[in-house]
């Protein structure tokens, strides 16, 4: 499989409209982006292309990267960076079916499937398939499976596409604390490429509200607030999961400008073959 990271950024992106920090600057100097969250997988025995997260920037990210148009798409949870690109697909295709668990979240009353299908029912291209998580199921030749992770308070989930044939496998943590169940650690574990939510450095959970969680042996925070790793979280988990290669996404803007580029930070249009 060949994996381009379209959306690496948080819910506003790097650089933000109207920021001038030191970060936004670099980036701005540096010619990079991170816009919002999305993954472009293509099969390359099949060219079919699977789309992890439909980002607002979805138009953006298609014409900039120039990669194909997705035969499928998979959405992690119903938080609008992660959701609303499937506006989009509207005379760009003329068919799409979209992935999403089917688990009522108490919070909504609603499953993530029964959201997308609900937000969207006036586009027809768009076709909600139901899926249990952790029951793997086949799209676009992948092997795919929707594993919940925890970002209070909606219910959301990781996902791990490997490929059948060779088992090259990616694997994405989804936006989520440190708090990862064990049964979601063991479906996410030893994955040739980990996406890890990273949001800040842990240094910066001083200034949360709620300050960090999480902590490893040495207090470092692994979690910022309640809702997303720090990189430190991050470059933990993919150690506990064995992963061959890890880049942390869903980075903040607020990272220092000395820090905010460097491995294992990923930005857009880093691309991977499994």
């Amino acid at each position: 499989m060949r994996v381009t990271l379209l959306g690496t950024g948080d819910t506003a992106g790097t650089p933000r409209p109207g920021c001038d920090c030191d970060t936004c600057l670099a980036a701005r100097e540096r010619g990079v982006e991170r816009t919002r969250s999305s993954v472009h997988v293509r099969n390359e025995s099949t060219g079919d292309v699977l789309l992890i997260d439909a980002s607002p920037d979805f138009r953006q990210q298609f014409l900039r990267e120039d990669v194909a148009l997705p035969d499928a798409a998979v959405i992690t949870h119903i938080h609008f960076d992660h959701l609303d690109g499937l506006g989009n697909v509207y005379r760009l295709l003329d068919h799409l079916p979209v992935y999403a668990a089917n688990e009522t979240d108490p919070k909504t009353n609603e499953s993530v499937a029964g959201t997308i299908r609900r937000k969207y029912d006036y586009l027809e291209t768009v076709s909600v398939q139901s899926r249990t998580p952790h029951e793997s199921f086949r799209v676009c030749g992948f092997d795919v499976t929707l594993v919940p992770v925890d970002h209070p308070p909606l219910l959301t989930y990781g996902v791990v596409v490997e490929e059948p044939e060779t088992g090259a496998t990616l694997a994405l943590s989804g936006d989520t604390s440190y708090r990862v169940p064990a049964a979601s650690r063991d479906a996410l574990r030893d994955a040739d490429l980990l996406l890890a939510d990273g949001i800040v450095p842990a240094s910066l959970c001083d200034y949360h509200p709620l300050g960090g969680r999480d902590e490893d042996e040495t207090g470092t925070p692994r979690t910022f607030g309640t809702k997303h790793m720090t990189r430190e979280g991050a470059v933990s988990l993919a150690d506990d999961l064995n992963a061959a290669e890890l880049r942390v996404v869903h980075v903040a803007h607020r990272y220092p400008p000395n820090e905010a580029f460097a491995a294992p930070l990923a930005v857009d249009g880093e691309t991977f073959s499994l």
